[in-house]
C-alpha cells in the first residue's frame, strides 16, 4: 500500500489527498505535524524520507516521491483513470500552467516556513504578515481569474467539465485564502469552480477538517 507523509493543513498535501481520492487509490496516511516540537518535518527520521523537510512525500515500496505535482502526475500514470490531464499536448501544457501558477508562484511565497521566517526572523507583526499573505494571494488569483475568463477551455471546472490538475491545485489555495481572510469575491470564476468542487466526494474527503476528525 502507498504511504503518504502528510500534514492536514498543508495545501500541497491537500492536493495529493484529492488526487488519491479521485483515483480511488488506497493509502496509509503518516501524519507529520509541522508545528509540534518545532516541526516533525525536521526530525532525522523524516529527513531520510525527504531531505527538504517538506510534505507531502509519497512512498511506493522502496521508492519515495516528493513535490505534490510530481506525485500527482506519478499517480496519473500509475492509475490512468480518471485522467487528470488532457491528451492534447497544448491543452495538457495549458492545464499544467494553471496548476503551476498556484503551486510555483503563489504557494511558495505563503507557505509555513516563509510565514515563520517573517515572524521569527524579520519580526513582522501579525498584521504585516497577513498583509504579505493577502498581497500575493491577490496577485496570483487575479491573474488566474483573467486567464480562465479569457480561455475557451473553461467550463464547470478549470478545463471543461472534467476535473484536472488545475482544479486540484486551485481548491486548496482557495481554502487557504479564506483561512487568511482574503476577499475572494473579486474572482467569480474561481469561486464558482471552488464551490462546485466542494460538492465532489474526492474533495470533501480530503478537506483539512475531515482529516482532523
Amino acid at each position: 500500500m502507498l504511504k503518504l507523509y502528510d500534514y492536514y493543513r498543508s495545501s500541497a498535501s491537500f492536493r495529493v489527498r484529492i488526487a488519491l481520492n479521485l483515483k480511488k487509490i488506497p493509502y496509509q496516511e503518516i501524519p507529520i505535524d509541522l508545528k509540534k516540537n518545532g516541526g516533525e518535518q525536521h526530525s532525522p527520521e523524516y529527513q531520510i524520507v525527504n531531505p527538504q523537510s517538506l510534505v507531502p512525500a509519497l512512498q511506493d515500496g522502496d521508492k519515495i516521491i516528493t513535490q505534490s505535482l510530481a506525485i500527482i502526475e506519478y499517480l496519473d500514470e500509475l492509475c490512468p483513470t480518471p485522467s487528470l490531464l488532457p491528451s492534447d499536448p497544448f491543452q495538457k501544457a495549458w492545464v499544467r500552467s494553471c496548476a503551476l501558477s498556484i503551486a510555483a508562484d503563489i504557494h511558495p511565497l505563503n507557505n509555513l516556513r516563509v510565514l515563520n521566517y517573517l515572524t521569527n526572523t524579520i519580526a513582522v507583526t501579525d498584521e504585516q504578515k497577513n498583509q504579505w499573505y493577502q498581497h500575493w494571494i491577490a496577485e496570483g488569483l487575479s491573474s488566474l481569474e483573467k486567464k480562465l475568463i479569457a480561455s475557451p477551455y473553461t467550463g464547470m471546472y478549470c478545463f471543461g467539465d472534467s476535473i484536472t490538475l488545475a482544479d486540484i491545485a486551485l481548491i486548496p489555495q482557495m481554502y487557504n485564502a479564506r483561512r487568511f481572510a482574503c476577499d475572494v469575491s473579486a474572482y467569480p470564476t474561481l469561486t464558482r469552480i471552488d464551490s462546485h468542487c466542494q460538492t465532489v466526494d474526492a474533495f470533501k474527503l480530503a478537506w483539512p477538517e475531515k482529516e482532523m476528525a
